[in-house]
């Protein structure tokens, strides 16, 4: 149907109409005056309101009509306040503190406070409640805040006061330096299906960046026996009306208040014991249907909780069409400090418009968020949609830092950040590289470091490998990069002159990996063992661990993902392989009973060569899928979940003979499967891999062609889902069939945070098995034991072969 210009005019001139809207505007106050921070405000009987910002203040923006407003904080008694809106009012309102009456109630010396009483109807109900509704939506807005309380002049040598002042914050290094908002249409189907639509957002100090607010990390529910919030605490934290509730939590009765005609019990709730995973405040339950209306709570250090010395959370709800109570609002409050450092913030949720009978028709729930590129909204915008008025504070960071925001995407500014950086230090040539930047162009250059591209080795004694990497954003849309890098190597003991180069190129949904050239490499593909490491020990113990050969060759790979979980990856590559000799015997030291091997791990005390010169061509496919399809989509593009299933892959490996010279001949078929982090709840998180191949075929094929695997033989070692402790680098591989398995269990403080003065270390109890077949190994089986701090790990590690002990060490983790 086409529209005239008159009756389009006519369309847009009555839009105004029908949507003006009025405003109901003031302050919140206590008996004191004092401001009530985000006290609620809903229209009685809807899921229609807003919430008063920090100092009280709110702004609810309505048609022309008659309302009943009920002003309500956790603490206050709710006030109701009849309205006839014609024109915008201004309407302050005085909250009293709410006085909780107590029943009367005989209680005897010993006897069980009536708190338990309520407790145990409530968690009796809670999986009533928990899955009491089948499907919802709502509109959610969130707001985001994070300041800066107190920060050192400098800090290792960085400039915390220039950094401070080039973010807009004050003098003093302290003021806001995260505010956002966003709004969101959100979805849910039980069990656990969600979709969000992120329908606006602003950041303060971008004018095109999106919101980094979720409904899902805003999610919280207390019916669930326990919340697991990664990051923030290692273990589970316990709901006061879990299953087990009763275990953890001392239950105090303050009293009861009338509202909206519903018996409400306050609750003081504590932990037994001061170190368990467990809340503190109170909670409010109502009588007769014994469901949760609001709560108050908090946890502390004393919970050893990570990042934030205090996280406190309140949370109301309200009825929905006479059936349930949703969640109104959640708000998290922290605060927190390290090293000079102090931080504080809260992060605020609305919930309103809530349907529980939805229509599904158009929602993907493989799609568990979206972000679309025209998301952030302009100030005019916000003026009129936003719920929560600002304070004077947060107008003016807005304001100031979208100056900055103008500023910082010019040409100009962006030239003159590139001339500042990209000046070469002495530190950067030598240690860490140099990098130059060119971010109008979206392109880089890195060049490695000198003495990080030194290393030493008995092949080649002291050698340079020496690269460089460019880089550049050639699809904006989904911030995928072309990649070239570049590098020489040349030993100075063995005068050899090696030099290789690749790209790799973004092909849609695929990237084309190209390269070519000659270099040398480890005989076990999984390479083992570090570069440093073996310098190190090559040197200063004269040990020399890793065992190296020669490869010219040409390479092309293709990867990438075929649909939801199914990744798939082919690579062909021709190459010339020669075995090498040591060549020099030199060590910084001479330790007693240490002596370096040959560089053939299979005839360590002659120096002989371990193969022929070959050539080989070969073809290598893998195809995995982890059984999930759930993504998010930004402007950038989708980025897909961690699934909660295992990944099963499948592999195959074809040495073509007669193909450009190859002299290899074999076939080998191999399948794995894997996963991460398996929440077990109070007793940590699991992680296993197993994998079994054979050679179909094995007519010809020579060492690097054999299967390798993930051995360790020092004290340091980076640990792996498929990692060994105390394997041999290459003694073990095989050419014919082999099983492998690895688990690993952290119990995340089960044991340790029992045990006073250690629990204040957050240590991590570990044990890891690994197990490993082969024709000639038989049996191999590790047993690991050990405590991880942060990422660093010690651990005493034990080996087995068919029953017999093997070898005993100790060993040191570190993850990257």
């Amino acid at each position: 149907m086409k529209f005239t210009l008159l009756s389009i005019l006519f369309f847009v001139s009555i839009i105004p109409v029908f949507a003006q809207q009025l405003s109901i505007s003031g302050k919140i106050t206590d008996d004191n005056n004092n401001p009530v921070p985000f006290a609620s405000i809903y229209i009685k009987n809807t899921t229609k309101g807003t919430s008063a910002n920090s100092e009280g203040v709110y702004k609810l923006q309505l048609n022309a009509g008659n309302y009943e407003l009920q002003y309500k904080a956790v603490g206050y008694t709710q006030q109701s306040k009849q309205v006839e809106l014609n024109g915008n009012q201004e309407i302050n309102i005085a909250l009293k503190t709410e006085t909780y009456q107590l029943k009367t109630v005989a209680i005897h010396a010993g006897s069980e406070d009536p708190a338990y009483a309520i407790i145990r109807k409530a968690i009796k109900k809670r999986k009533t409640y928990l899955n009491e509704v089948n499907a919802y939506t709502c509109d959610i807005y969130i707001k985001g805040l994070q300041k800066l309380l107190a920060a050192p002049k400098k800090f290792l040598g960085f400039d915390v006061q220039k950094a401070t002042n080039e973010a807009g914050l004050d003098s003093n290094r302290t003021g806001i330096v995260y505010l956002s908002e966003s709004e969101s249409k959100y979805s849910f189907i039980k069990p656990n299906k969600v979709h969000e639509v992120q329908v606006s957002s602003k950041v303060s100090g971008s004018n095109r960046a999106f919101s980094f607010n979720r409904a899902s990390d805003m999610a919280v529910n207390f019916y669930e026996n326990f919340e697991t919030w990664d990051g923030l605490s290692n273990r589970p934290l316990v709901s006061p009306i879990a299953d087990n509730a009763l275990f953890y939590y001392n239950y105090k009765w303050m009293g009861i208040s009338i509202e909206n005609g519903e018996t409400i019990n306050k609750i003081l709730v504590s932990p037994k014991r001061a170190h368990d995973p467990c809340f503190e405040g109170y909670i409010y339950i109502l009588d007769d249907s014994w469901r949760l209306s609001a709560l108050q709570l908090y946890i502390t250090k004393k919970a050893n909780i990570n990042l934030v010395d205090t996280l406190k959370v309140n949370q109301q709800f309200y009825p929905v069409n006479s059936t349930a109570w949703m969640p109104a609002t959640v708000k998290f409050e922290f605060t927190g400090g390290l090293l000079g450092f102090k931080i504080g913030g809260y992060y605020i949720s609305i919930y309103k418009n809530y349907d529980l009978n939805p229509s599904f028709e158009k929602v993907n729930f493989a799609e568990v968020l979206r972000i679309d590129k025209g998301v952030s909204k302009d100030s005019a915008y916000w003026n009129q949609e936003r719920p929560i008025p600002l304070t004077d504070e947060e107008k003016t960071d807005y304001k100031n830092k979208e100056k900055l925001a103008i500023k910082r995407e010019s040409k100009v500014y962006l030239d003159s950040l590139d001339k500042a950086n990209n000046k070469a230090k002495l530190s950067d040539i030598l240690l860490t590289g140099v990098n130059t930047r060119n971010r109008y162009k979206k392109e880089s250059f890195h060049y490695d470091g000198l003495l990080g591209s030194a290393l030493y080795n008995t092949v080649e004694g002291f050698a340079l490998d020496y690269g460089v990497t460019y880089s550049k954003v050639i699809d904006t849309v989904n911030n995928r990069s072309l990649v070239l890098k570049g590098k020489v190597r040349y030993g100075f003991s063995n005068h050899l002159f090696n030099g290789t180069v690749g790209a790799a190129i973004p092909l849609k949904q695929f990237t084309l990996g190209i390269s070519g050239g000659s270099d040398i490499v480890d005989l076990n593909n999984q390479q083992p063992v570090s570069t440093l490491v073996n310098s190190i020990y090559t040197l200063f113990e004269r040990q020399n661990y890793q065992k190296l050969y020669q490869k010219q060759f040409a390479a092309a790979s293709l990867s990438g993902r075929i649909t939801g979980g199914w990744k798939m990856s082919a690579a062909i590559e021709w190459a010339n392989r020669k075995s090498l000799s040591n060549t020099t015997d030199y060590s910084f030291f001479s330790p007693k009973n240490h002596e370096f091997t040959s560089n053939n791990p299979l005839n360590p005390t002659q120096n002989v060569p371990l193969f022929a010169e070959n050539q080989s061509f070969k073809v290598v496919l893998r195809t995995s899928y982890d059984f999930s399809n759930q993504y998010e989509t930004y402007p950038s593009g989708r980025r897909y979940l961690p699934s909660k299933y295992p990944t099963i892959g499948l592999n195959y490996t074809k040495g073509i003979k007669d193909i450009f010279g190859s002299d290899v001949d074999y076939d080998l078929l191999s399948a794995d499967i894997s996963k991460s982090n398996i929440d077990m709840g109070f007793y940590g998180k699991t992680s296993f891999f197993a994998g079994a191949g054979k050679f179909l075929n094995a007519n010809k094929l020579f060492y690097p062609d054999f299967k390798h695997f993930d051995g360790n033989q020092l004290l340091a070692y980076t640990p792996g889902i498929n990692r060994f402790l105390l394997l041999d680098y290459y003694n073990f591989s095989t050419p014919d069939k082999y099983a492998e398995a690895h688990l690993e269990h952290n119990f995340m403080g089960f044991i340790t945070n029992k045990i006073p003065l250690i629990r204040s270390l957050k240590l991590q109890e570990i044990v890891d098995v690994n197990y490993l077949y082969t024709p000639t190994l038989k049996n191999y089986t590790e047993l690991g034991f050990g405590l991880q701090y942060l990422n660093i790990r010690a651990m005493y590690g034990v080996s087995y072969n068919s029953g017999s002990n093997v070898h005993s060490a100790f060993r040191i983790g570190v993850s990257l």
